[in-house]
């Protein structure tokens, strides 16, 4: 029986577990050729940069004390555990078995291992601090000591410091700014080279796209954004957007580190995926069975798509499309994503016939043809014998979003959307955040006006307070100075209400 492929993510550095297949409109990305020889861009995840909002880690004592000190993030995944749960991910096997909990602790186990080598560990203090000590990030390796014995536990953990070993060996880690940029332009190539088939598929291109554009800006694979923030940078509903994060967290194209707060967006890391080149011995904890059965946690993924001479594949502009998505033209009932990516594959690539663009755009015959008479209607495709150009006009279009200036008259995208029947969509769509934006306030400051002041002092109502009570120990009321008749207080200071029986409730006489 032949193996299934495995698939190192350097997110989680372990093999995903022997799980459901990610959604068709999430493919893998290929094993492409870099377009800057020597920078590997799926080691960047590794070496994040330090995050915007940071917690101050515990103090290194104990077996840690004489150690080299780990990362801050490392140092709290070991001491504290996986709190945010970045490295969490169900995984239903066959037969009905869930093994996300032992998938959780081997990931976090693997990140462990990985920046214990990093800061130069020995392996026996790795074992050590991971078995002997009380530190939340060995929980799974004490539990396996403890139902199976020293020896299975050293040899899982074993496996894992072996693959880091050779994991930090064989990448090179970015630790500049400019490095990473150089990473993140290869991770583009590949998004860009990959076919996104489908609605979804055209939708998860447009996540990732502006979280590339985002992720630039931040200078790190680490970045900020809020649903209804990424919504109109991509241009469709929140709904939308909160579905295909969920597509891509599926896929192990993206992390949430962070849910965020009511006043900050949440916190994610843009993944870049490791071609399979490792084998099942090495990225499985317990390593291949006698016979090639397989064992252990592995990822399915779906089969490779290969470029020949008469089918180039997937290949499109990810920076003409980040420019333009979000416009009117391109909403769900206009232009669409299939639209967009006819155009950025354009942009690529000028003067396509329908064949070749059903490939470069991931687009079926019946989509091309009905998007291409949209955009010949439109003015911003010319069909010139069987070979489709991006029009004067649309190339100005599509720079003028950037530069503001060109040498022919810019595209009229309010004009096109009004034709399509969606002008105002995005408008709308700012107003209505912007709306449930200002509702929240106006909630939190109502509950700030009805919390009680921090210093305040709470008084029980059992409690009699001086106003109510005279010198000669009667209660009166303190806005008339009369006295309350029924009313007393004892010598513990609360109140005792005496009340008179009322005629006719008394025994009656034999």
């Amino acid at each position: 029986m032949a193996s299934p492929t495995v698939t190192w993510s350097a997110a989680t550095w372990s093999a995903a577990g022997d799980r459901p297949a990610a959604p068709a409109s999430v493919p893998a990305l290929r094993d492409l050729p870099r377009s800057l020889p020597g920078i590997r861009a799926d080691a960047a995840v590794w070496d994040r940069p330090a995050v915007r909002r940071t917690r101050r880690p515990p103090e290194r004592t104990g077996l840690l004390a004489g150690l080299p000190p780990l990362s801050a993030r490392m140092h709290r995944l070991l001491v504290l555990g996986d709190q945010d749960g970045a490295y969490a991910a169900g995984n239903l096997q066959r037969g009905g078995k869930d093994t996300a909990a032992s998938d959780h602790a081997w990931a976090v186990t693997r990140a462990l291992a990985a920046g214990a080598v990093r800061v130069g560990w020995s392996r026996a203090s790795f074992l050590q601090v991971l078995l002997d000590g009380p530190y939340k990030g060995g929980e799974y390796a004490r539990m396996l000591q403890h139902r199976r014995g020293y020896d299975r536990a050293a040899a899982w953990l074993h496996r894992a410091w072996a693959g880091a070993q050779l994991y930090v060996r064989t990448t090179d880690p970015v630790t500049t700014r400019q490095a990473f940029h150089a990473a993140l332009a290869a991770l583009r190539v590949r998004i860009e080279r990959t076919p996104w088939t489908g609605i979804a598929g055209k939708t998860d291109l447009r996540n990732l796209i502006a979280r590339m554009d985002i992720c630039a800006q931040a200078g790190g694979w680490d970045h900020t954004v809020s649903e209804r923030d990424l919504a109109e940078r991509m241009g469709c509903s929140r709904t939308t957007a909160h579905n295909s994060n969920r597509r891509l967290l599926h896929a192990r194209l993206l992390r949430l580190l962070d849910r965020g707060s009511p006043t900050e967006g949440a916190r994610w890391m843009l993944v870049s995926r490791i071609s399979p080149v490792a084998s099942h011995a090495r990225s499985t904890p317990e390593g291949p069975k006698a016979g090639g059965v397989p064992s252990g946690t592995t990822m399915r993924q779906p089969g490779g798509y290969t470029r020949t001479e008469t089918d180039p594949g997937a290949d499109i502009d990810s920076r003409a499309a980040a420019r333009i998505m979000h416009l009117d033209a391109f909403a769900h009932h206009g232009l669409g994503g299939s639209g967009l990516t006819l155009l950025a594959a354009l942009a690529e690539r000028d003067g396509q016939t329908v064949a070749e663009l059903r490939s470069s755009a991931s687009v079926s015959r019946p989509t091309a043809y009905r998007q291409l008479d949209k955009l010949r209607n439109l003015g911003l495709v010319e069909h010139v014998g069987e070979v489709y150009r991006l029009s004067p006009a649309a190339l100005a279009g599509i720079a003028a979003r950037t530069t503001g200036t060109s040498g022919e008259p810019g595209f009229d995208w309010v004009e096109a959307a009004h034709r399509l029947g969606t002008a105002g969509v995005g408008e709308r769509r700012r107003q209505q955040h912007e709306a449930q934006r200002a509702r929240w306030r106006r909630e939190r400051e109502r509950h700030l006006q009805r919390r009680r002041p921090a210093g305040a002092v709470v008084v029980h109502p059992a409690v009699a307070q001086a106003e109510y009570v005279r010198a000669d120990g009667l209660v009166v009321d303190p806005s008339t100075g009369e006295v309350v008749d029924g009313l007393y207080v004892d010598s513990e200071g609360r109140w005792i209400v005496h009340h008179e029986p009322a005629a006719g409730h008394g025994r009656a006489a034999c």
